[in-house]
């Protein structure tokens, strides 16, 4: 990426500026510069295509969506009101919901006003699947989605302006974290169509002369029309200023300016913090992350995804082969090749997705779904030896030589290797381990063109559903090719439920049909944490992976 407009010679301070520790209040002070480091340069600061947690945290400082998410009195997270100003739903007699939002006077930062018709070009531009959003899944709980993709007419979602001040979305059932996981989401903000346009007509004219072979709509930063508390106005190759953007309708308690410093590594991130160059910083080192999971009261923070072993339900169609593939794993082994951020799964959601506002879904299963302890492991591997006989494969006799995929970085060829010698050690199989880029593992698998594979699964909302919708019989990203009518009846029931118990009941009996069935079998999860100096405070983390730093100040 090229930037194309240099930062001021004379840079502001990357930490508080000395006027704001010696005595600013809670009020907004001008002048004052916050510098944080949560990744490398941007990747791309397109919504619909942004999957790095440094560059969605830079987009929803520069765009504010529908809800927002801020911490509230007590320092927890909550969702609350953003570009809209009030939100009805009305139960439809076919079962579908509609939602009817009303807007707030806002504006965009060359003054115009935000429209009920810049979400609609946004989310239409996100479910298109010329598109190919990571995110378009996001909207597949929207009315009218299967259509549209199947069609190409975007027209069909039902994501309507009703008027320029009002935004009509209808749902195909009742899903609880429509508005805290759709509606904040970096990949659903508004875009405005006239921009976009303008903003490609220059970068293909930039590509036309030579200028700039890579330009892409966004690549200049300062040239983009946002809505959020801060636009850009410097950026290089090394990082980039957000300032308060004038028009934004808020007020907020933070910083007038955020400096995004980039670093390709942990360790060049904790030089910086170290350094007293950058104010707060995210990942920490592996040699931090083990001094801090030395303190038995050190939990981390838990990642929004599990590392799991997909089985092709179309190449292995006895259930029995997969079951005793499954039952092989040592899980507590895997995590600790994994290193010190990794605990042996007990089920496929992971920890940190809530059951209700009090507890967590993981911990709310009791016995835990997936016994770890070393003595269910022997028992396991007996009776996974059984199942391939009864199956017919004595000793994994016909079965042939297999070939598990895996994403060839970090640990993963490590746990891959120690995986297969499982396999092979336990039931006589010869299974082969193949590091591949990311890219050539998710064509495999969206082809059908493996037979084991393993990678991270990630859910686009934090809610048990997000991470059990996808293995419908229906659904287009079931790359497992997992049916079975009783789970899917069991997804309906889930998208139609009005009692909060009744569906959490059925999410976790969907969630062990799936892994009784091995159509997947969760390995281990991830923690994570990150720094803050001790005397700030107001910044917040959304368990999807970005964070919010417009409301930081000083602790008093």
């Amino acid at each position: 990426m090229k930037w194309k407009k240099q930062l001021p010679a004379l840079f502001l301070a990357a930490v508080w500026m000395v006027s704001l520790l010696a005595g600013c209040s809670q009020e907004q002070a001008a002048g004052i510069s916050l510098s944080v480091c949560v990744g490398s340069e941007p990747v791309t600061l397109d919504p619909i295509y942004a999957e790095e947690s440094g560059d969605q945290t830079i987009l929803v400082h520069l765009y504010e969506n529908l809800m927002r998410v801020a911490l509230d009195a007590t320092g927890q997270n909550t969702v609350t009101y953003g570009i809209a100003k009030s939100v009805s739903q009305e139960a439809n007699y076919d079962g579908t919901v509609t939602y009817t939002f009303k807007l707030r006077s806002a504006h965009w930062s060359d003054g115009k006003t935000v429209k009920a018709d810049d979400f609609v070009y946004a989310w239409q531009r996100l479910a298109d699947p010329a598109s190919q959003s990571p995110y378009a899944e996001l909207l597949s709980v929207v009315v009218g989605y299967d259509e549209a993709r199947a069609s190409g007419d975007m027209s069909l979602l039902q994501v309507t302006a009703k008027n320029d001040t009002t935004l009509e979305v209808v749902l195909s059932g009742n899903y609880d974290w429509f508005l805290s996981q759709v509606c904040t989401s970096p990949a659903t903000v508004p875009l405005r169509q006239d921009v976009i346009q303008s903003l490609k007509e220059d970068a293909m004219a930039a590509r036309d002369s030579g200028e700039d072979e890579d330009a892409s709509w966004w690549s200049d930063p300062t040239k983009l029309v946002t809505n959020g508390a801060f636009t850009a106005t410097a950026a290089t190759a090394d990082q980039m200023v957000l300032s308060s953007n004038a028009d934004y309708y808020g007020t907020r308690s933070g910083p007038d300016e955020l400096v995004f410093r980039y670093a390709d590594t942990p360790e060049e991130a904790s030089s910086l913090y170290e350094a007293g160059e950058v104010s707060a910083v995210w990942t920490l080192t592996e040699e931090q992350l083990a001094l801090e999971a030395q303190d038995a009261e050190w939990t981390g923070i838990p990642e929004l995804s599990t590392y799991t072993v997909l089985f092709n339900c179309n190449r292995l169609q006895d259930v029995q082969i997969r079951t005793a593939l499954a039952q092989t794993i040592d899980r507590t082994a895997l995590a600790e090749i994994a290193g010190v951020t990794a605990s042996a799964a007990e089920g496929l959601v992971p920890p940190g997705v809530p059951e209700d506002d009090e507890s967590d879904f993981r911990s709310a299963t009791e016995p835990p779904l997936l016994d770890n302890s070393s003595e269910a492991y022997q028992e396991r591997c007996q009776e996974a030896k059984t199942l391939l006989t009864q199956a017919g494969y004595d000793s994994g006799a016909n079965l042939g030589e297999l070939e598990y995929l895996y994403v060839e970085q970090g640990t993963n060829a490590d746990v891959a290797e120690a995986l297969c010698q499982m396999w092979h050690e336990t039931l006589g199989l010869e299974i082969s381990p193949r590091g591949v880029t990311e890219q050539e593992l998710w064509s495999a698998l969206r082809s059908g063109d493996y037979t084991i594979a393993g990678t991270s699964l990630s859910a686009a909302g934090n809610d048990a559903e997000c991470f059990l919708m996808q293995w419908t019989s229906s659904s287009p990203d079931n790359v497992v090719g997992y049916s079975n009518s009783a789970y899917d009846t069991l997804m309906s029931i889930i998208a139609s439920a009005s009692d909060g118990t009744a569906r959490m009941g059925c999410l976790h009996d969907a969630e062990e049909l799936l892994l009784t069935d091995s159509a997947l079998s969760p390995l281990y999860y991830r923690r994570t944490d990150w720094q803050l100096r001790e005397n700030l405070t107001g910044a917040c983390r959304d368990a999807r992976g970005w964070f919010v730093f417009a409301n930081v100040v000083p602790r008093t």
